[in-house]
């Protein structure tokens, strides 16, 4: 879930060059009605922290009741330090900062869904 269509389309094409299917959604509303029209399971949510309308914060949270098992990894373009500060986000959650590199990414995205 990215809200800069650019961000969000080479986000897309760095997970889907690594074999993961994506459900790209620019909104927290267009990422809830994805998930509901979605038959799988959804292993990951990758979001952006801050996003117009509905926080990454908040979708994650509304989407955890249907998909238990969903884990979530946090992009922001603030340092981690800075949005814990801000209380934006908990310590400790799956966090990386933009901008990154297609290595740096996946990375991140096989921790989470590994841990």
């Amino acid at each position: 879930m990215e809200d800069q269509e650019e961000v969000r389309n080479l986000i897309r094409r760095m997970l889907a060059a690594r074999g993961y299917h994506v459900l790209a959604a620019a909104s927290g509303h267009d990422a809830l009605r994805l998930t509901v029209q979605h038959a799988g399971t959804i292993d990951l949510l990758v979001t952006d922290v801050v996003m117009p309308g509905m926080s990454g914060r908040e979708v994650a949270a509304l989407l955890a009741p249907a998909h238990p098992k969903m884990k979530t990894l946090y992009l922001s373009g603030y340092t981690d330090e800075s949005i814990v500060r801000h209380g934006m986000l908990e310590v400790g959650v799956a966090f990386l900062q933009k901008p990154f590199t297609a290595e740096a990414l996946a990375r991140k995205v096989r921790e989470v869904i590994d841990s």
